[in-house]
């Protein structure tokens, strides 16, 4: 493989285009809603769409949610042998609400059937990883490290406010760290972007720090260089799972061996493409989206784009849609 990633797969519920969230006792109606895989299955399509051989190792559950998710991501060329199925589990399901640019989201879910090493099927040999820190040490980062395998790490928001400067020991193992302005900033106890930037060079051969609209900002540890790379303007539908996209843009510039600046560049153009649609695994763009932008947009900070886009047929890119009851046609 070219990528393993592992962690939970949600069935994503997205209603896009609200004028505001109710308040208690009100109906809000929605003009647009979508049904995607969501979750780490929304880094594992996208970097699948841009042609990597990626690999997923998570817990379904046998519930119509589960069997949906699962026929979506073979559809989308994702290798589900590192996955397993369990009968006496529930899917879990998160609910977005877009709305002024940007989202809320309310998630349900038990803990996923995992083996010791935080895994629940056996470890591929892969060239690349992406994990989601937890707080927790998951062995199988540091087998996978050790065999060679370059672990590109992100991180959730942490909702009990504490912000353990611990969890950042984790990244011992990691090639990589890539996480978003905010949780950066509350990590490391910085108050900008960029001094965050910095103090996670100490830590990691290789930081990344996402600012949304502003861009996106990059150090390398072993030369001290920094790239910082400005955001694509898009009129945005959802921002659902942009992050995820950003982190699988960024993940396969690197294999291809782009320098820092092109692979930030990049990242933050899929991340983009992706924001005009519904969802977060079915919004990541394939390659005749990229090369639609590109004929469009020949922008002299893109010209490296001529060399990766593929020649023939691009087909067009399968989005969500409203209902999960009919099984996925051919995309």
């Amino acid at each position: 493989m070219d990528l393993f990633v592992s962690g939970d797969v949600y069935l994503d519920i997205v209603f896009t285009g609200l004028r505001r969230l109710p308040r208690p006792g009100e109906e809000t109606w929605a003009p647009g809603m979508g049904s995607s895989p969501g979750g780490i299955a929304n880094l594992a399509v996208a970097a699948a769409r841009l042609g990597l051989r990626t690999g997923l190792g998570a817990a379904f559950s046998t519930d119509a949610y589960g069997e949906f998710c699962r026929d979506v991501l073979r559809e989308q060329g994702v290798d589900l042998g590192p996955s397993r199925s369990f009968e006496d589990w529930h899917s879990p399901v998160t609910v977005s609400l877009a709305y002024e640019r940007d989202r809320s989201m309310i998630s349900h879910a038990h803990p996923a059937p995992a083996g010791p090493d935080g895994l629940v099927g056996e470890l591929p040999a892969a060239t690349a990883a992406a994990v989601s820190l937890t707080g927790e040490r998951l062995p199988w980062v540091r087998r996978a490290a050790r065999a060679g395998t370059l672990v590109f790490a992100n991180v959730g928001w942490d909702d009990t406010a504490a912000w353990p400067a611990a969890a950042l020991d984790l990244l011992e193992d990691c090639h990589a760290f890539l996480p978003n302005a905010g949780e950066a900033m509350h990590y490391t106890r910085t108050d900008t972007p960029r001094a965050a930037l910095r103090r996670l060079a100490d830590r990691v051969p290789l930081a990344v720090v996402t600012c949304g609209a502003q861009g996106a900002l990059a150090i390398d540890a072993s030369t001290g260089e920094i790239v910082a790379a400005p955001a694509v303007p898009v009129e945005a539908l959802d921002p659902t799972g942009a992050g995820d996209v950003f982190n699988a843009g960024f993940i396969a510039a690197t294999l291809w061996q782009r320098p820092l600046r092109e692979r930030l560049a990049f990242a933050n153009l899929v991340a983009a493409l992706s924001v005009r649609h519904f969802g977060g695994s079915l919004s990541a763009p394939g390659w005749g989206d990229i090369a639609a932008w590109r004929a469009a947009t020949r922008e002299e900070a893109y010209d490296f784009l001529d060399e990766l886009i593929p020649s023939g047929d691009l087909s067009r890119t399968r989005r969500a849609r409203a209902t999960i009851a009919r099984l996925p046609d051919a995309a």
